[in-house]
């Protein structure tokens, strides 16, 4: 009876030992072998400073600007925060807090209509923290930046296609624009 103890509470051990240290060990190699920026973050500068992380959402509320998703970690993107809010789509605070975002959307965005707001600026991704918008969410705001910035909608529309990233190997996943990258190529074509 207490050598199966014995037993039991070593191979407990060598188990916890094995989990805590030799697979994250593993999930480390991996990240730095497979994973995109060697497992780091990918940060992001304009001209010559670090303008922020590709991997975690921003806030951009400007004009000028092609705005993310919005996030239930707050106005900062705050991953210590992160995760979706629970509330179902029934809770009134959860619905009045839907037609918030669609109503300031619509007031930078008069051109469109109501039944027309992309459901991801309406909507927070569940992490809270997405970092993009389909091509089609970026290509609704096409028309309210170019304006801001007295540019023609398709310098702007230029300025998208060239973002827009594809599905790994043409197969996994959505297209997609990286936000702060798309608003940084912006600034870009701006200074040049």
């Amino acid at each position: 009876m207490i050598s199966n103890l014995f037993k039991s509470l070593r191979l407990t051990i060598a188990f916890c030992l094995f989990f805590s240290i030799f697979y994250i060990f593993v999930l480390w190699v991996f990240g730095q072998i497979a994973g995109p920026n060697s497992g780091n973050a990918e940060l992001v500068e304009l001209n010559g400073k670090i303008v922020g992380a590709a991997n975690v959402g921003q806030n951009f509320t400007k004009d000028i600007y092609f705005w993310g998703r919005p996030s239930h970690a707050g106005d900062g993107y705050d991953a210590s925060s992160s995760g979706g809010s629970n509330k179902g789509p029934s809770n009134e605070e959860h619905l009045a807090l839907l037609e918030e975002r669609i109503d300031t959307f619509l007031v930078h965005h008069p051109y469109m209509k109501r039944e027309d707001v992309p459901a991801e600026f309406v909507t927070a991704s569940f992490s809270g923290l997405d970092p993009h918008i389909s091509p089609k969410a970026a290509y609704a705001q096409a028309k309210r930046v170019a304006e801001a910035r007295g540019w023609s909608e398709e310098k702007v529309i230029a300025i998208v296609n060239s973002n827009v990233e594809k599905p790994l190997l043409g197969l996994f996943g959505t297209e997609k624009v990286n936000v702060l990258k798309l608003n940084v190529a912006l600034d870009k074509a701006t200074t040049n």
